[in-house]
């Protein structure tokens, strides 16, 4: 049976966490759901890790639109959440909705829009008109740029202060889930509390409905540069489904991340 946005939601309400790697083709997809992975996130990633730029920045939207119709045609029973690609939903609602279309044709059940409050129009000129959307903020790899790199986000009390207010603001126009980056554990945790929503977590702690991990980063495939939150999963798996399947474990027991993986 397929998993849900209502399915996601009952397991926040419930206290389930939510099992999310990122995923480009069909065979991993097909991979990760036989090892109990709940979310297949087609993140604009794959710039990085496929593509070998130095940023998310130059993926367009007809390469995010084939890689999800990958993912979805080895695809049978998880939620997939697609990456909005810079330039396609900094613009107005209604082009942002153009863009966002072709990517449900494609094969998405969710896309995913960085930025904070400045975003809630968008937000719900989109889910008005029944396009799910997960929400982005803290550290956006968009703007990395504007922030000066990739760094903590909300650490000062101004900081914390604005991405909560940014949470609020994009749950109440109608995001159906929230995603956190590279944010203070504690604050992640406050700002799950504040919400109805699920919230999912990469580099902001276990206290986080779910969390998420680029998938070459946990099987120690990308060449580059490892995030403090990065776990590799593949050391002492005899199997890539198998690091799959602890990476899995891990986070729905909550041992993942630990204390060495949170800021």
């Amino acid at each position: 049976m397929r998993t849900t946005l209502k399915t996601l939601q009952n397991m926040h309400s419930k206290g389930e966490k939510i099992a999310m790697l990122t995923c480009y083709d069909a065979s991993f997809a097909t991979l990760m759901e036989a090892n109990g992975v709940d979310v297949l996130l087609v993140g604009d990633s794959l710039g990085m890790v496929i593509q070998g730029r130095e940023s998310t920045l130059p993926v367009t939207i007809e390469q995010m639109a084939y890689h999800t119709s990958c993912v979805a045609s080895g695809s049978q029973q998880a939620f997939i959440i697609v990456d909005m690609p810079f330039g396609t939903s900094q613009a107005s609602p209604s082009s942002t909705f153009a863009y966002a279309a072709q990517l449900m044709a494609a094969g998405a059940h969710m896309v995913k829009i960085e930025g904070g409050a400045e975003m809630a129009e968008t937000v719900l000129f989109l889910t008005s008109r029944g396009i799910p959307v997960c929400a982005h903020i803290g550290l956006t790899p968009q703007s990395v740029h504007q922030l000066g790199g990739y760094r903590v986000q909300g650490k000062s009390d101004a900081g914390a202060h604005k991405l909560l207010e940014d949470a609020l603001a994009l749950q109440q126009a109608g995001a159906g889930i929230v995603l956190m980056e590279a944010v203070p554990a504690v604050l992640a945790t406050e700002v799950t509390a504040k919400l109805s929503v699920p919230t999912i977590g990469i580099g902001a702690g276990a206290g986080c409905t779910g969390q998420v991990l680029v998938v070459y980063d946990m099987l120690g495939i990308y060449p580059g540069k490892k995030a403090r939150f990065v776990k590799d999963f593949m050391a002492g798996a005899g199997s890539v489904g198998q690091a799959i399947a602890n990476y899995v474990a891990e986070v729905k027991s909550g041992t993942f991340p630990a204390a060495e993986h949170s800021f």
